[in-house]
């Protein structure tokens, strides 16, 4: 089964922002938590001198968890619309059983892609390919406690945006903003993990990037859930 997603689907509506629109999106509940969240996992980091590896995980974890809730997101869509969307070459209807297939299909590939990028990972981190130390029971516990923040606060951004979602949308459009989201998340702190790995730098070069990726990640934040 082949899928396109048009450019109708794709393209997110160029708006107008002010400085006042701006403050008023930045007071948002679900950004506020985001921000926080963020700031929990470089502060815990630097606090315990953290594997630069032990973070990357807990990036990819919080990429995880935004597609599982993003699957939900498309199941929960009451109105929507497939324009620019073809399946085998051919529009298709808005219907419920397409929208449950737009859900699983981006379940399994968003789902594969994370898989590989666990792989390159996992082959990184215990094949100890940067140079730096294996993971020690403080990384697993960091890594497994920063899942659970992120869980809490997508959960937090998803029941609080459902009202929002109830308005029409392209479901192509809700498919691609995970992906729009993460890419310049994770491009920003492997750029970062390349310089630490190479010597270059040190808790200034770490701080650095991971706020270019708390600024990217609250960003993409705010244009998904644009009004």
């Amino acid at each position: 089964m082949r899928i396109a997603l048009g450019k109708a689907s794709v393209n997110a509506p160029i708006t107008v922002t002010t400085p006042a629109s701006i403050k008023q999106r930045l007071a948002d509940p679900t950004v506020i938590s985001l921000i926080l969240s963020n700031l929990l996992a470089i502060g815990f980091a630097l606090a315990f001198n953290l594997n630069i590896m032990a973070i990357l995980w807990v990036y990819w974890s919080q990429s995880v968890i935004i597609g599982f809730f993003n699957f939900f997101r498309i199941l929960s869509l009451k109105k929507f619309s497939t324009e620019g969307i073809k399946v085998n070459y051919k529009p298709i209807e808005a219907t419920n059983k397409t929208k449950v297939m737009m859900a699983f299909f981006f379940a399994f590939h968003y789902g594969f892609f994370h898989l590989v990028y666990a792989f390159f990972l996992g082959a990184f981190t215990f094949a100890n390919m940067t140079g730096s130390p294996s993971l020690s029971i403080p990384d697993f516990g960091y890594i497994g406690l920063m899942a659970i923040v992120f869980f809490a606060n997508h959960l937090f951004s998803f029941r609080y945006n459902r009202k929002r979602d109830e308005k029409k949308q392209n479901i192509g459009r809700v498919m691609g903003y995970p992906y729009a989201r993460i890419i310049p998340m994770h491009f920003t702190i492997i750029l970062g993990g390349m310089f630490l790995a190479s010597g270059t730098g040190g808790t200034v070069v770490l701080v650095f990037f991971l706020g270019l990726k708390t600024l990217a990640d609250v960003a993409m934040h705010l244009l998904e859930h644009a009004k």
